[in-house]
């Protein structure tokens, strides 16, 4: 299966995951099976959501046995129901009973992330909003947990510290003020990075907007502060709200006009989407 991300960043993640369940070895697999027994096995979708991962599934079992047979019966990013066979394994046994709990940790994780992000791009439709996701991602997962999202129909924050200029409120207090930290910032971004700057309340609006922000962060803002920083700030820069916002709220957000909105939900605690591996016979 294609995916967009470097084959080796994959298989490094898959390899530090592989090493951390089975160590030295599967015990019980090589108690209860003689390597070389053929098996064959489908993993089945329990309930309904967006699949994400059946590459990195793929990438597990490929580790383990290059011999392994990996069908795709659907693509990622597609819509999956309860009962729904979403990929069939054959192969050698013990390499998928020792992979199959790596592999399932892997799909429901991204795929709960995809469900999850599609539902908030379902409840922003028809407004100009884009639903980011933000750096509260997995420990040494973020590559999928970034990739997940965007599976979902949702688009990504800046991926690191490295990649983009976020100001926010530590950073302006170190700085001796809002306006000095977006003069300094600017002092040593190049023509293609944007400055975003996080505003907690509509005086520090104002003053990102004498500074020249690219992007104005509405960080906590009450609805109806949304609304008169929307206006305030025009077209003088982009906008993005962040903190607290969930299914419920979402749209009401996205109907002032915002151009972004931010949700650490989509990967800070997912509920994973629940699928099972299951032998098969005949």
């Amino acid at each position: 299966m294609i995916s967009d991300l470097p084959e080796s960043l994959v298989q490094e993640v898959v390899a530090r995951a592989l090493a951390e369940d089975i160590g030295v070895g599967d015990i019980t697999t090589s108690a209860t099976v003689d390597d070389g027994t053929p098996c064959r096995a489908e993993i089945v979708a329990k309930e309904e959501g967006v699949v994400a991962g059946l590459w990195v599934a793929e990438a597990v079992f490929c580790a383990l046995d290059p011999e392994v047979a990996f069908e795709f019966l659907t693509h990622d990013g597609s819509p999956v129901t309860p009962g729904l066979v979403v990929a069939r394994l054959e192969g050698n046994a013990p390499p998928i009973l020792s992979g199959e709990r790596t592999a399932l940790n892997f799909l429901q994780r991204m795929s709960g992330i995809a469900t999850l992000t599609a539902r908030y791009v379902a409840a922003v439709a028809g407004t100009k909003a884009q639903i980011l996701d933000t750096r509260k991602t997995a420990p040494g997962l973020r590559v999928l947990d970034k990739h997940a999202v965007r599976l979902g129909g949702g688009r990504n924050h800046r991926f690191g510290l490295f990649d983009g200029v976020l100001i926010k409120d530590n950073h302006i207090r170190a700085a001796g003020g809002l306006g000095a930290a977006i003069a300094r910032a600017r002092a040593i971004a190049h023509h293609l990075l944007r400055v975003e700057v996080e505003a907690q309340d509509l005086v520090q609006v104002e003053q990102a907007l004498l500074a020249r922000a690219d992007v104005i962060m509405l960080d906590n803002l009450t609805l109806d502060e949304v609304r008169q920083a929307v206006t305030l700030i025009g077209d003088r820069a982009q906008t993005e709200v962040s903190g607290g916002i969930t299914l419920e709220t979402v749209r009401a957000y996205a109907e002032y006009g915002v151009d972004f909105i931010s949700v650490g939900e989509l990967t800070h605690s997912p509920r994973a989407l629940d699928f099972s591996l299951e032998f098969v016979t005949g």
